[in-house]
């Protein structure tokens, strides 16, 4: 209990909590597992492809599922159960790169049965560590997938410090922080705190909130509905109910649902966009590595262009907690600002590169011009005067070839050579 009575989080259970973990991995070799999302059932309702695409637009759906023939997704339903977790199943969803073709992100699946917080805190690293880490012994990452992905790997430009988590909660009876005054009543500020706890996997005293900023730190909190809210950040997202749950056949199993697989993916494919944006601006910050600019930027306008279409997505679906989920994954990552940042910076080398290319286009028509104003003036006075004499042909050539370097020797001639170059003429 805290100094008003009022139950500390890290003591609570809540009613019903899940647990979904998400981390970055090499993908070795394609799974023999079945393909698609993890399906989740509640009554007659199947979440695989084909009914979670009906969420998503298109070309969202594609990115999260695949296509006929062309796999991203697969999953292994599992039943293991140990000090309080139980692991329901996994799944693999091809993130590749256009520099990473192997990158891929890892998703488990838990039902949690002891206090939630700890066990989130644990996976964020807090310290002193409360609980024993979680991905460990049969929840070993590593074990569960040995010989298809690679979980540890120092070298991953993906790699995070710690792995994704998101939460879902809901409260009992006794948990007044998190319920509302009746069905529609105001919401105490307790229970935003509970969901930034479970959002940041952190306790006040692993990070106080400054009075000041609080309402800056909360304003971005998703009102699904009146029974529950969801908020996101950069390491976490939560989901919190804020009336009692009244277990089998209450609204919070379809909530439930939600958050593990459409809510999920709207913010996996956050991850995609970020983690393609991370590559998009290690390239930026290479195109002057090489003396080929001119190839290096049409690559990188074509990763751009390959990433728009693929999966810059900032309306997902129709269904609109989806949609604000993920801008809220992308507003923490600040990935609108920083694809604008990425589109002006390559149109400028883009413009940079055309300039350097006009000025090799004058260079050679002023070179053109050099080499052939004096061998045309020669030619034609020849002509003119009807001399068909080898040796006075050579002479002329001669003396158009003195003509032209006299004339690359001066101010005019520097300039033409100059704009030929154009950046040293490798371009």
């Amino acid at each position: 209990m805290t100094g008003n009575g009022i139950p500390a989080l890290d003591d609570v259970t809540g009613a019903r909590q899940e647990l979904t973990v998400v981390l970055p991995v090499r993908l070795l070799r394609v799974p023999d597992w079945q393909e698609g999302p993890l399906p989740f059932e509640l009554g007659s309702r199947r979440t695989d492809t084909q009914t979670r695409s009906t969420y998503f637009a298109p070309a969202s759906a594609r990115a999260l599922y695949g296509a006929p023939g062309r796999p991203r997704r697969w999953h292994l339903p599992l039943d293991v159960k140990h000090d309080g977790l139980h692991l329901l199943g996994m799944e693999l969803l091809r993130a590749a790169t256009a520099r990473n073709p192997e990158h891929a992100l890892a998703v488990l699946h838990f039902s949690v049965e002891r206090p939630l917080l700890p066990v989130l805190r644990a996976l964020g690293g807090r310290r002193p560590v409360p609980v024993e880490e979680p991905l460990t012994g049969p929840f070993d990452p590593a074990q569960l997938l040995a010989g298809i992905a690679d979980v540890r790997d120092p070298d991953a430009p993906f790699a995070i410090a710690r792995p994704y988590t998101i939460a879902f909660m809901t409260p009992t009876g006794q948990h007044s922080p998190a319920l509302r005054t009746g069905l529609e009543g105001a919401l105490p500020s307790t229970a935003d705190r509970w969901l930034w706890q479970l959002a940041s996997r952190s306790t006040p005293e692993d990070f106080p909130l400054p009075p000041e900023t609080t309402h800056e730190q909360l304003k971005d909190a998703v009102r699904i509905s009146a029974d529950w809210s969801a908020l996101v950040l950069r390491q976490g997202a939560a989901f919190l109910g804020h009336r009692a749950d009244a277990g089998e056949g209450d609204f919070f199993e379809f909530g439930a649902l939600h958050s593990r697989t459409v809510y999920l993916d709207a913010l996996l494919l956050g991850s995609l966009q970020r983690d393609h944006i991370d590559e998009l601006t290690d390239e930026l910050s290479e195109v002057f590595n090489s003396s080929r600019l001119a190839r290096r930027v049409a690559t990188l306008e074509k990763n751009i262009a390959v990433f728009r279409s693929t999966y810059w997505r900032q309306h997902l679906t129709a269904h609109g907690a989806a949609n604000d989920l993920l801008l809220a994954f992308q507003n923490q990552h600040r990935l609108p600002a920083r694809f604008d940042e990425i589109l002006a910076e390559a149109a400028d080398y883009s413009r940079l590169v055309q300039t350097q290319e006009s000025q090799q286009i004058s260079g050679a028509l002023g070179v053109l011009t050099i080499l052939g104003l004096p061998l045309g003036t020669a030619l034609g006075i020849l002509q003119v005067l009807d001399d068909h004499s080898v040796a006075h042909l050579i002479i002329s050539l001669a003396l158009s070839v003195a003509a032209t370097a006299a004339v690359l020797t001066t101010r005019y001639g520097r300039l033409v050579l100059s704009s030929l170059r154009g950046g040293d003429g490798k371009a």
